[in-house]
């Protein structure tokens, strides 16, 4: 979808990229290869030309960051086609929502196999740091929110500012899918494991506070299952909702 997007180009909006489609101007190459683009001056044409080249020579070089700053927030699902690959399936658990509140637990997901840190268990906040380096695109859902900014302010260079970051909370909505994480899989027929199913993030903090208070590993472990579940139904979200979102805008093209 990313090669079919005008929407990173300066002044380009929505309406403006379903003109240039309705023109029979798909993709960059379509764009690249007119002399003249209605509605578009001479010069501005020459201007989107040599952004349209930068950007195919980061897509070549598979460089995301160079998207991260260009294209706004709202369209970065443009990116996950792409770069889903190498992507990550991202989510915490934490202590709670006060600014006293920590992370007990980070979840990653690289679309084969889930890997997860615990407080005081398997905490190695430089292994993670490296491995999160190795990613192009980061998927939460509603990681812009909650996620990203409780995980910044307490451990400040932990998640590479450069990289893209596609939540999926923002992507559902246009699609009218809300209710949170839960809510959505519902909507669209995910089911969890028998065995976590039914659990929300309430439960989660007290499967903590039971773990820590008796040093059962059953609490832990059914802790980490849940987690698992949120990480990989990411993914079958974000291939759900990236193929509606594309139908969505290109049913006028």
């Amino acid at each position: 979808m990313i090669r079919n997007s005008f929407v990173f180009l300066e002044k380009v909006g929505d309406r403006l990229e379903q003109n240039l489609w309705q023109q029979g101007i798909h993709n960059w190459e379509h764009f690249l290869n007119r002399k003249y683009v209605k509605g578009l001056s001479r010069a501005r044409k020459l201007y989107y030309d040599r952004q349209i080249k930068n950007a195919k020579k980061a897509l070549y070089n598979f460089d995301s960051s160079y998207f991260a700053d260009i294209l706004p927030g709202s369209e970065v699902w443009r990116l996950y086609d792409f770069f889903k690959d190498e992507a990550v399936f991202f989510d915490i658990e934490t202590t709670g929502l006060s600014s006293y509140a920590d992370v007990t637990m980070f979840g990653l997901f690289d679309g084969i196999e889930t890997k997860t840190l615990i407080r005081n268990i398997s905490w190695d906040l430089d292994a993670l740091k490296k491995e999160l380096k190795k990613y192009k695109m980061i998927v939460t859902y509603n990681g812009t929110s909650f996620d990203l900014p409780f995980v910044k302010k307490r451990y400040p260079g932990l998640i590479p500012e450069n990289i893209p970051h596609f939540d999926l909370r923002f992507a559902c909505s246009r699609l009218g899918l809300t209710g949170g994480l839960k809510g959505v899989e519902k909507a669209l027929g995910i089911k969890r494991r028998k065995l976590v199913d039914g659990l929300d993030g309430g439960d989660a903090l007290k499967l903590w506070k039971m773990y820590k208070a008796s040093g059962d590993d059953h609490y832990i472990k059914l802790l980490v299952e849940y987690n698992e579940e949120d990480i990989i139904n990411l993914k079958t979200i974000a291939n759900i909702v990236v193929d509606k979102l594309k139908k969505q805008s290109l049913k006028n093209k």
